[in-house]
């Protein structure tokens, strides 16, 4: 059978149409999740998990956080990376230096294996996001208990005083 060349054009035009069929939502959907991707890994500015049972004493310092394990001790608790692991009254009435719950989950902590090389300093940080008014011995509590457990580097986390 033999076809006109209107008969082919139209019989090619309607195969090309079948193959034609795209499904662009996927895509659009893949894109969107890679820039949203993007955007949220590529800010500079370190923060450190803020909370808002922990009021933060200022201070002039100008060195931006560094990517460490955060202890927060408010009023009531002491949280390790969003973790509770002691109460205050408990650890206030204690007569040792070392908090043992908060011990042991630093120690627990610092067996985490380090991938990449830059990381191996901070597997020995700690910082400490103390509320402005804890007691002094609270304090010193935690930090023997950070340096029993070889967390050797010890930062404080403060807000910077905008000077006006």
């Amino acid at each position: 059978m033999m076809l006109t060349p209107l008969q082919k054009r139209a019989a090619r035009k309607e195969r090309n149409k079948q193959q034609l069929d795209l499904n662009l939502v996927a895509l659009i959907d893949i894109f969107t999740i890679l820039i949203f991707f993007l955007l949220s890994s590529a800010t500079e500015v370190e923060t450190l998990p803020s909370s808002r049972a922990v009021k933060l004493p200022e201070s002039n310092a100008e060195a931006q956080p560094k990517e460490t394990i955060v202890v927060t001790v408010s009023g009531a608790e002491i949280i390790v990376d969003g973790r509770k692991v002691a109460d205050v009254a408990d650890v206030m009435r204690a007569d040792s230096d070392v908090i043992a719950p908060l011990k042991a989950e630093l120690e627990l902590l610092a067996k985490r294996q380090v991938i990449r090389k830059e990381n191996q300093a901070a597997q020995t940080a700690v910082t400490i996001m103390g509320d402005k008014d804890i007691p002094y011995k609270l304090l010193r509590k935690v930090m023997v208990t950070s340096a029993r457990a070889n967390f050797t580097d010890v930062s404080f986390a403060v807000r910077q005083r905008l000077d006006v």
